[in-house]
């Protein structure tokens, strides 16, 4: 082969390697993922989001310490960042955990309502929060929280502000949030029952969700047949506690759901929920 021809021909040769080492290589990666873990912290509320971007959202913490161990067994030893916590609202079933999470792992931002509550576990979280001097934000709106271009946090609930407010019945002063990645989408409705979720359903057109974590830990005051029908989910979380003094979740309400052929999984009967999503399909597992 003539010499000239050869140097033509050797760097198309070395290109035309290297673009089928990228095609191969990038055909061979697997989709980025996201993944949810109902936590199981007992008789309480606890959810991890891991986004494709490898952001850490935590949403509630549970009862007691329990949510240490658990984070430890999903998180690994290195990764010591929580990029985004929510309180849904103050009962110690959701933020008495959250204590031990402040204090221990580097948390970027808070978001809560702000309401008014004079528990102790709710004011120590609020001191260890003012000791490490996190950025509270108060949720006052509706309003979107982008992760990357293909998944956001939608907060749809409270609408007003809450800051400094009593209110009687604070599992309605939830923070509720739906998440999307692609076309999967999951609502998280924290201890909110049927008044929050007529209002949800008279403000928002469209509140559907392939996953719903169910409110107030499987009530009968909440989850509505109503409301049910309007998220028109595929699967159902309910966190509780085995064997609960609340009796917790109620018959009523997992038969309501069976109905609707809603496949339901509960942390009592199956731990930790795990959640895992391409935003296309998604899958359920349990280690229970």
């Amino acid at each position: 082969m003539p010499t000239k021809l050869l140097k033509i021909l050797l760097p198309l040769f070395i290109i035309g390697i290297l673009i089928f080492i990228l095609i191969f290589w990038f055909a061979g990666r697997p989709a980025k993922q996201l993944q949810i873990f109902f936590i199981d912290v007992g008789q309480g509320d606890a959810e991890l989001i891991k986004s494709p971007g490898g952001q850490n959202i935590l949403i509630d913490g549970g009862p007691d310490k329990t949510i240490m161990s658990r984070l430890s067994e999903i998180l690994p030893a290195y990764d010591r960042t929580i990029d985004l916590l929510i309180l849904t609202h103050p009962h110690d079933d959701h933020v008495a955990g959250l204590v031990e999470v402040v204090k221990n792992y580097k948390v970027t931002k808070i978001l809560y309502t702000g309401v008014s509550h004079s528990a102790p576990n709710y004011l120590a979280w609020l001191e260890e929060v003012k000791n490490k001097n996190i950025p509270l934000v108060i949720v006052d709106r509706p309003q979107i929280i982008k992760f990357d271009n293909d998944t956001s946090l939608e907060i749809l609930y409270p609408r007003k502000s809450l800051a400094g407010r009593d209110v009687k019945f604070l599992n309605n002063s939830s923070i509720v949030a739906r998440l999307k990645y692609k076309n999967f989408s999951a609502i998280f409705m924290g201890d909110t029952e049927t008044p929050v979720e007529d209002e949800l359903m008279e403000t928002y057109q469209n509140i559907k969700a392939k996953v719903i974590k169910i409110g107030h830990h499987g009530s009968d005051t909440a989850s509505s047949d109503k409301f049910i029908k309007a998220i028109s989910p595929e699967t159902a979380i309910i966190e509780a506690g085995a064997n609960n003094q609340f009796g917790l979740p109620s018959l009523r309400t997992i038969k309501k759901l069976e109905r609707e052929n809603i496949k339901v999984y509960r942390t009592d009967l199956n731990g930790t929920i795990k959640i895992i999503s391409d935003g296309e399909r998604y899958q359920v597992n349990t280690n229970k």
